[in-house]
């Protein structure tokens, strides 16, 4: 090999996370006196970070892209620090990237769309989303959403035995 060629990369396998919905209960809301916070009594903001964790444990290639608003209302930086250090090492970019799409189109499409955008550029050899919005999914790509529900998030049973099937198939 001379040392002009790249060694072969391994395949990139990609895990588009949202937050509200799947890390944590979906009512989250922001004010200037309470900052970030939850609307529901006994629930705390990603407190199921340790089922991705652990789902995602087995499978160290599987790389995580941040497909939640988060990223665009506050920063990149910000979101990715809200994950656990282990789910931070697996982060490699976020579906919003102001050089990629205008501020303005990204927000006017839908979350299908936008992580549809992101596997367009990225290519991906494998990759799935978590999401709470199965609104506006391409039908093309709907059999990689694993759909979560809004109060039950990663904490939902059928739902880690569907991100268990999808990553043995990897």
């Amino acid at each position: 090999m001379s040392s002009a060629e790249e060694p072969p990369r391994a395949p990139l396998w990609v895990c588009y996370c949202d937050y509200d919905g799947v890390a944590h209960d979906d009512e989250v809301y922001w004010s200037p006196k309470k900052g970030i916070h939850m609307r529901t009594p006994g629930r705390t903001l990603f407190e199921w970070l340790p089922f991705l964790e652990e789902l995602l444990a087995p499978y160290p290639d599987v790389k995580i892209v941040l497909s939640t608003s988060w990223v665009r209302v506050k920063s990149f930086g910000f979101a990715k620090s809200q994950l656990t250090p282990a789910l931070q090492s697996r982060v490699i970019g976020a579906t919003f990237h102001s050089r990629a799409t205008q501020k303005f189109q990204f927000d006017n499409m839908s979350r299908g769309s936008q992580v549809w955008a992101d596997v367009e550029r990225r290519k991906p050899e494998r990759w799935f989303a978590i999401d709470n919005d199965e609104r506006g999914w391409p039908d093309w790509c709907r059999d990689q959403l694993i759909k979560t529900d809004d109060h039950l998030g990663l904490s939902d049973p059928r739902v880690q035995d569907s991100i268990r099937k999808l990553l043995a198939s990897f």
